[in-house]
């Protein structure tokens, strides 16, 4: 893969407001961009996230009621992933699934879990001062889950699939009615949506950025 082709991807990567619902992405291709989502780095490498990628035509019209910016991409869109993040009854240094993560998935020996424990409980409370209000929490967790969605939109680009990130919803009905449909459980907030799929058209206009010198700066 040369530089080229990567920022071949990141040019023809836009915000597609509409799919061509006769396009599916292929099995294989959309397991490779929840791989890199799965790999994506993440503070203390706690993992706070979950991608629910939602198939279902009726929970998709019923969030399309609340959700303005997902007009188009919800009925039109091969997947569709809800971004969910931890909230801080599951962040707790104390919680089940921090010990977990420290315990099972990295295998820390208790003298590590320990120590790890005792630098998340002074990052908490003194670094970030999260413990100041409990959003906190889910919005530091967020921000993780939101390298991820990077991370799955520039491999989609890189393969030729299209994406939509959508933050364009009602976040309270959005998530009342994730609840209702048993999709979203009390360790989880809603962060964002993202849709994949192809491209029904090409972009109207040109990319736009600001020029390097204007948001780049050397010290």
């Amino acid at each position: 893969m040369r530089k080229e082709d990567i920022l071949n991807a990141f040019q023809f990567r836009h915000a597609c407001k509409e799919f061509d619902p006769a396009q599916k992405i292929t099995e294989e291709d959309f397991a490779f961009i929840l791989e890199t989502a799965r790999l994506s780095p993440s503070s203390f490498g706690f993992e706070p996230w979950k991608f629910v990628v939602l198939q279902n035509e009726h929970i998709r019209e019923k969030l399309r009621a609340v959700s303005w910016g997902a007009q188009k991409t919800l009925p039109t869109a091969s997947h569709f992933v809800l971004i969910l993040s931890r909230v801080k009854q599951s962040l707790t240094p104390e919680s089940d699934y921090i010990q977990h993560i420290m315990k099972d998935v990295h295998k820390m020996p208790p003298e590590v879990v320990k120590g790890i424990g005792g630098a998340y409980t002074s990052f908490i409370e003194n670094e970030f001062k999260l413990n100041a209000f409990d959003e906190l929490f889910f919005q530091w967790a967020s921000r993780q889950s939101y390298i991820a969605l990077g991370n799955m939109v520039t491999a989609a680009a890189m393969i030729g699939v299209d994406s939509c990130p959508i933050e364009g919803f009602d976040k309270g009905k959005a998530e009342a009615i994730l609840k209702e449909e048993g999709i979203l459980i009390d360790d989880f907030g809603l962060s964002c949506f993202v849709a994949f799929g192809y491209r029904a058209q090409d972009p109207h206009r040109p990319k736009s950025r600001q020029q390097a010198e204007d948001i780049i700066h050397w010290v």
